[in-house]
């Protein structure tokens, strides 16, 4: 399996694929802005009951959760516009050139930021960082520990982007941003978003087939590098749904 963007080729190494995404559950599962984990109920109602386990034909579950406060999930630009976009009208290609990258945030009046400078940095050792970057980033946040895929983020102040490092992402073309953090922004920011104002270039010229996938968790058997990525999201007509995105490594030259 290979591809090529900016005459650099991508070529599947034939490792083991990597799925960066964070399975929910019931009582289990990383989440965020105060939600609770997800929850699965059998069905019971008019004498019908959706458990085999208990006596029942089938297993029929109701299932409650919010797309942005547990799991991986992929959002669009609806998820800031007053006008309704979802992310089930975008289209992806069925593998996407990819870089993957560490990065350390900065120390900044008490926060943790991700800035321009940082991502540089971090890109550089990979890829000319002033061409054309591949299409999809995913970044992966220092120090990284597996406490991430079961983490409650929730009044941590988690690490954010710099709206200008988001700036700078757009002037090279970055379609994708994957991050293993709750969101881009932070936590508490009296509503302005800065950073996905900044990816989406909203509302002067929206970037309608751009998107942000939140809470991943990037394994330390993935290394930093030029892989293909294959996002899956599910079938979800609103401006975020649960997704699955899979990388799969390629040789680093």
């Amino acid at each position: 399996m290979e591809m090529e963007f900016q005459g650099v080729a991508f070529k599947a190494s034939g490792a083991a694929n990597e799925d960066l995404s964070i399975t929910m559950g019931d009582g289990h599962g990383s989440r965020a802005w105060y939600v609770d984990f997800m929850k699965i109920q059998v069905v019971r109602a008019n004498g019908f009951l959706g458990s085999v386990a208990e006596g029942g034909a089938v297993n029929f579950r109701d299932v409650q959760f919010n797309p942005h406060g547990n799991g991986t999930h992929t959002e669009c630009l609806g998820h800031i516009s007053p006008e309704a976009h979802s992310v089930n009208e975008l289209t992806f290609p069925v593998l996407v050139p990819c870089l993957v990258v560490s990065v350390f945030p900065e120390a900044r009046d008490g926060d943790q930021v991700i800035t321009e400078r940082e991502l540089a940095l971090s890109i550089s050792q990979h890829w000319n960082v002033q061409s054309t970057l591949p299409p999809a980033l995913i970044v992966r946040t220092l120090p990284n520990d597996k406490s991430k895929v079961g983490r409650n983020w929730s009044n941590t102040n988690p690490p954010y982007f710099d709206a200008e490092a988001m700036t700078w992402l757009v002037e090279r073309n970055v379609n994708h941003l994957m991050v293993d953090l709750p969101s881009v922004d932070r936590e508490v920011d009296g509503g302005a978003l800065a950073a996905h104002h900044a990816f989406w270039t909203y509302p002067d010229s929206p970037r309608h087939q751009s998107t942000i996938t939140e809470l991943i968790f990037v394994p330390e058997t993935l290394q930093d590098g030029r892989h293909l990525l294959n996002l899956q999201t599910a079938a979800f007509d609103m401006d975020a749904t649960p997704s699955r995105p899979v990388v799969i490594p390629c040789n680093q030259i």
